[in-house]
């Protein structure tokens, strides 16, 4: 992977510059003098998002270099998503070049802000709904596909990136051969699962509590992928975490909403758990490899406090599941040297 060679202060002041661009630019797009963006969120990429008030309203800025993300492709998707009635951030304006957007606003609450035992049956109703919506409908014409060489490219972030850069891990043939040998397992498994449009990020930190209820954001890496991606990204989260029984009730309501709309799942529920605990384990190496190479690369280190949950996640699919003997033996390595479940 790149790595970023300008140092932090070179990156404020070319941070500082785009900020004060797009103030610039939101200023002649909205026909106000003078606008100064509030920040409203970043995340895990060099994406930020600015909340500008005008007329009684509000509009969300999204800055997004273009030699680092993909505004291009977000319009697209979400045109995609809005066609087939999915509620996304309506595009009022764009400077592709810039890497500029600017964005209706859906308020300020995401899933993970509101979430408790509470709501939560009501608003995995609604993200269900969604998805089902979605994996019948949008567009996935030109969408990149989750191939062979896309799951083992994410793969290798977690020896790259976890084991070797963060752990100081050193790779000889043995421990490679067994994570290839892991690896192989869980590509074997998400390819012979059916294709959809998959969300990639589908989770509540990105769903907005919203009157049609929810809005979707952080779409635009979507591609055609295996059919059960989003569905357990969504219940099992980066940060938040439910017990396995709650995950596997809301699992066979996603599955009977989607048999019923005639999506491509398995006939039987238990292969459906199958598939989502591989799908979930391959998605949980590749977010601690990204976790940690955010720490190491980008000097964000918050996220690395939500390790330890993906390696419970991990821990407990791999002792129901025999296929991943492999990863029984990794993790009460990692365990064994401390690096292991809170």
């Amino acid at each position: 992977m790149d790595t970023i060679e300008t140092s932090n202060n070179e990156r404020s002041a070319v941070v500082d510059s785009r900020r004060q661009a797009l103030d610039v630019w939101v200023a002649q797009v909205l026909g106000l003098e003078l606008v100064e963006g509030v920040s409203v969120s970043s995340d895990a990429s060099f994406r930020r998002y600015f909340r500008y008030p005008y007329n009684a309203h509000s509009a969300i800025a999204m800055d997004a270099p273009p030699d680092r993300e993909n505004c291009a492709q977000f319009v697209i998707v979400a045109q995609r998503l809005a066609k087939c009635g999915v509620t996304v951030p309506d595009i009022l304006a764009d400077d592709i070049d810039r890497g500029f957007l600017l964005l209706s606003d859906l308020g300020d609450q995401t899933y993970l802000d509101v979430l408790d035992s509470s709501n939560a049956d009501r608003l995995f109703n609604d993200a269900i709904a969604t998805l089902i919506r979605f994996q019948q409908h949008a567009d996935t014409h030109a969408l990149p596909v989750y191939d062979q060489a896309m799951l083992r490219r994410e793969l290798e972030l977690f020896p790259q990136w976890y084991l070797q850069a963060h752990l100081g891990w050193s790779i000889d043939s043995t421990l490679r051969g067994r994570i290839d040998a892991l690896f192989d397992v869980l590509i074997k498994q998400a390819l012979a699962q059916p294709t959809v449009f998959v969300h990639r990020d589908y989770m509540p930190r990105n769903l907005m509590v919203c009157q049609a209820n929810p809005g979707v954001l952080d779409f635009q890496d979507a591609v055609r992928g295996p059919v059960s991606y989003d569905a357990i990204s969504l219940f099992k989260d980066a940060f938040i975490s439910w017990p396995e029984p709650l995950v596997e009730q809301w699992l066979h309501r996603y599955w009977t909403s989607a048999v019923a709309a005639g999506l491509p799942v398995p006939d039987s529920f238990a292969q459906f758990q199958l598939d989502c605990d591989l799908m979930g384990a391959q998605r949980h190496l590749k977010v601690i490899g990204i976790f940690a190479r955010i720490y190491h690369r980008d000097g964000k280190s918050g996220y690395l406090e939500d390790v330890p949950r993906f390696l419970s996640y991990l821990d407990r699919v791999a002792k129901r599941r025999p296929q991943l003997s492999m990863l029984t033996e990794l993790l009460e390595s990692l365990d064994t040297q401390g690096e292991g479940m809170a």
